[in-house]
């Protein structure tokens, strides 16, 4: 017999992606979507928000970050017991809290993947794992579900810090950096002057761009990005002032601080093969 799944927020890139993966894995996939247009013809559209988790033995949120903890207290008390609600935020505060008070006839799956809808496979991916109740059964649930992924555990605050430098920062610098490129009125002249730095930094920012104005907003606005922007602010600033008064010692100590410290976890001439590999593939294309 087949597992159920009930996906809220089917009709959306990601929603629409873990419907493609869970009917490959043979699962009955119920959608419900009150936002966009469900395409997949495979999935058993519900009536209602309700309608879709009652018969489910899972239940996958896909739903925009700020409801997230709204739409988990209403339905937590219709679903049916011993059922899985798994939810998948970028922020994990206040959702945690939200699945920490759920009915115990509920079992919590508190997860972050940190992938998005353009991957064909699941295999070799990192998902964040945020323990609720019983963090070795939430694990081994959310295993069961994504085989093929690779998972890490961490708590729901500390999850939020790390997230604030990993999306959050990486989102506020690609999105001020495509400001200025949507200002160049000569950006066919800019390209064809440009190296692999370039390239690659502006592939990167494109690729962000086609992320939806709400879900942009929702990871810049995560209350931790303050301290990591800020701190990011002031070493601009102070670059930006010893530039200014020609203090090239300064500004040498600091690349190099940066560059023995940085080296001590990373392989900067390997990366650097790697980004020249990366743009020649894709120019290739």
């Amino acid at each position: 017999m087949k597992k159920t799944i009930a996906i809220i927020g089917v009709g959306g890139k990601m929603g629409e992606w873990f419907a493609n993966y869970f009917l490959e894995k043979d699962f009955e996939v119920i959608g419900y979507d009150s936002e966009n247009e469900i395409k997949t013809k495979s999935i058993i559209k519900a009536n209602s928000l309700v309608a879709g988790v009652l018969k489910a033995e899972y239940v996958l949120l896909c739903t925009p970050t700020r409801r997230t903890p709204e739409i988990i207290r209403l339905i937590a008390k219709e679903m049916k017991r011993e059922s899985y609600l798994i939810e998948i935020s970028s922020q994990k505060s206040k959702t945690a809290v939200a699945l920490a008070k759920m009915p115990s006839k509920v079992n919590p799956i508190c997860i972050h993947p940190m992938f998005g809808p353009g991957i064909k496979k699941i295999h070799g991916q990192h998902i964040i794992s945020i323990p609720i109740k019983d963090a070795k059964k939430e694990l081994s649930v959310a295993k069961s579900l994504f085989p093929d992924a690779n998972f890490v555990t961490i708590d729901a605050i500390a999850h939020d810090k790390k997230i604030a430098v990993i999306l959050g920062l990486t989102h506020l610098i690609n999105l001020a950096f495509a400001n200025i490129l949507a200002k160049d009125d000569k950006i066919s002249l800019t390209e064809k002057m440009s190296g692999t730095t370039f390239k690659a930094q502006k592939i990167l920012t494109e690729s962000i761009m086609t992320e939806s104005p709400e879900l942009i907003e929702t990871i810049i606005s995560n209350p931790e990005i303050r301290r990591v922007a800020e701190e990011f602010w002031k070493d601009i600033g102070r670059l930006l002032t010893s530039i200014q008064e020609g203090k090239s010692e300064e500004i040498l100590t600091y690349i190099r601080s940066a560059q023995e410290r940085l080296g001590k976890n990373s392989d900067l001439e390997g990366a650097y093969k790697k980004l020249t590999t990366m743009v020649n593939s894709i120019e290739k294309k």
